[in-house]
């Protein structure tokens, strides 16, 4: 087979190549005709690696955003464009199981939610009720530590903008935050 997945056509494999060219200049029909020819075999590699529909609908999503953004790094020369767009994707499936495997996840979370996005991460925990075993767990972390998951969880920053917004290297930050969760879950048991 020459550089095509099986049950791909020649039309397709240059058509994708074309709408890479096209998500690399801004074209929004061009993610669309990605979005159409490939999502569904998509959802399938991504189950396989999974086994979970949502962080397969979730690893389907993340690859089209980092394909809108990233389109212009795709070199024809190097290979073809749906190897590429699965390459994407098999990347962030892994980086999802990885992180599935690392931090087990916590019921309670989703009770933070935030009233706005300037509310303090002091704020989001004082907001929970006293019974809940999450607000006990969360008081026993170190303030600073406390802040990092909070703002992690709640507001959804990375461990990079964690980093940044607290002034610290990066690997404290994944250190503070491995370990305070795993603290978490813990008290939680």
């Amino acid at each position: 087979m020459s550089g095509t997945f099986a049950g791909a056509k020649p039309s397709d494999a240059r058509d994708l190549r074309d709408a890479l060219r096209g998500c690399a200049a801004g074209d929004r029909a061009s993610l669309r005709l990605i979005y159409d020819l490939e999502s569904p075999a998509m959802i399938g590699v991504a189950m396989r690696i999974l086994r979970r529909r949502d962080l397969a609908e979730e690893a389907v999503h993340d690859t089209f955003m980092r394909v809108w953004q990233k389109a212009a790094s795709f070199d024809p020369a190097r290979g073809e464009a749906r190897s590429w767009l699965y390459a994407v994707l098999r990347h962030r499936a892994l980086n999802i199981l990885r992180g599935e495997k690392r931090t087990d996840q916590v019921e309670d979370f989703d009770t933070l939610g935030l009233e706005s996005e300037d509310e303090s991460p002091e704020a989001c925990v004082a907001r929970l009720s006293d019974e809940k075993a999450l607000k006990r767990c969360l008081e026993q972390l170190e303030p600073a530590r406390r802040n990092a998951i909070v703002l992690a969880y709640v507001q959804g920053l990375t461990h990079g903008e964690l980093a940044g917004r607290l002034g610290l290297p990066l690997g404290t930050v994944k250190s503070w935050i491995r370990r305070s969760l795993v603290t978490l879950k813990e008290c939680m048991a």
